[in-house]
């Protein structure tokens, strides 16, 4: 099919596939972007009651019960700053990525383009392409404070063809951030070709400095602004599969239109989950203690590899090793770091333009015990 002609894999199940079969206990499981924090404790025991709730058990509402759209649009009325209704401009998903594509087949006509960072998610890209879209990448680049975005770069990347502008912030896999200045630069650009702002919002308080800064807060985004969020990362809650999209009434219609044509609904005994998981009275705090958790251990990591040329995040799950600045391929170094250092890590292929030369760590399933040893399994690897 040529929706599928320019979409490769991601990398990451080939590397989790041979972890699972190699069945070493002693492996480091950097490939994936899971966690071994727990989520909320309100949350698994609202998915404990959940089985014995018999309204739980059922497709209804589509766009998700009350209780959890009214937890997301409060949360992001929070942070927007911008009060949204429940009713009329929420909708639950499946998880985050599946709010994404319902959003870009509600805003994208075929060979519009996206604007999207680089280095970035492979499947933010593979989203864009299934949609019909054309992605057009803006390169974040490395520095020794992290990774550095130009907002006139960001701005000028839009243009007549532009359907949206997708960002994410802090980026996956970078963990690169965006902020105020940013979107005062994108604003008029916005504005002047009327297109959107899809905020991916899975990480946003996985900051390791300073608050979140969401781009609606900017008068001149306030109405182009489409929230998509998500309790797997912040709220640890992968396997609950549950998200938000938040709007402008307007194009929310349209983005419940295409949920009811995609996945229709989301998982049943854990809408309450996530509800009560956003509203609890600690829910900042607990957050903020999982990402202070995430924060030692990429601290830990780019101390144990200082001789290495990674690049500090400044939030998010994971960081990146430029493979070519070692004259190595990411393949290269993957393998030779399975076989030699017994880590698993994901090549960057695939992952934006200039994703050919990285390779990802990620350090939120591992604790810093197990990580204390990480400068060793690299010497093995590499020397």
């Amino acid at each position: 099919m040529s929706r599928l002609a320019h979409i490769p894999g991601i990398g990451v199940d080939v590397l989790g596939d041979a972890a699972d079969a190699a069945d070493d206990p002693g492996l480091l499981r950097l490939e994936n972007l899971d966690t071994d924090l727990r989520p909320p404790r309100v949350a698994l025991d609202a998915t404990r009651a959940a089985i014995d709730d018999d309204t739980a058990n059922s497709y209804l509402p589509f766009q998700g019960r009350t209780s959890l759209r009214t937890a997301a649009a409060a949360h992001v009325s929070r942070l927007a700053g911008r009060h949204y209704d429940p009713a009329r401009e929420c909708v639950s998903v499946a998880g985050g990525l599946n709010g994404v594509l319902n959003v870009l087949l509600a805003t994208v006509e075929p060979g519009q383009e996206v604007v999207l960072g680089d280095p970035v998610y492979a499947g933010l890209v593979n989203r864009v392409r299934l949609a019909g879209g054309v992605p057009r990448h803006v390169r974040s680049h490395p520095t020794e404070q992290g990774w550095r975005t130009d907002p006139d770069e960001l701005a000028a990347a839009v243009g007549p063809r532009t359907a949206a502008v997708l960002v994410m912030s802090p980026a996956m896999p970078t963990g690169a951030l965006l902020g105020a200045e940013h979107w005062a630069a994108l604003a008029p650009a916005v504005a002047e070709h009327d297109c959107w702002v899809i905020h991916d919002a899975a990480m946003e308080r996985i900051r390791f400095t300073g608050g979140p800064h969401h781009p609606a807060r900017h008068p001149g985004l306030t109405e182009r602004t489409i929230t998509v969020g998500s309790a797997s990362k912040e709220l640890r809650m992968i396997g609950w599969r549950v998200g938000w999209v938040v709007g402008p009434a307007p194009i929310m219609a349209d983005v419940h239109l295409v949920g009811l044509s995609n996945v229709v609904c989301q998982v049943g005994l854990a809408q309450q989950a996530v509800a009560d998981a956003l509203t609890a009275p600690d829910a900042d705090a607990e957050v903020a203690a999982a990402t202070a958790t995430w924060r030692a251990r990429a601290e830990l990591i780019t101390r144990e590899l200082a001789d290495y040329p990674c690049v500090r995040p400044d939030g998010g799950w994971s960081l990146l090793v430029d493979t070519e600045a070692m004259g190595l391929t990411p393949h290269q170094a993957s393998a030779q770091l399975f076989e030699r250092g017994r880590v698993a890590a994901t090549p960057m292929v695939g992952w934006g333009p200039s994703g050919e030369r990285y390779l990802r760590l990620v350090y939120a399933n591992e604790p810093v015990e197990r990580l204390a040893d990480l400068r060793e399994r690299f010497v093995a690897a590499f020397g």
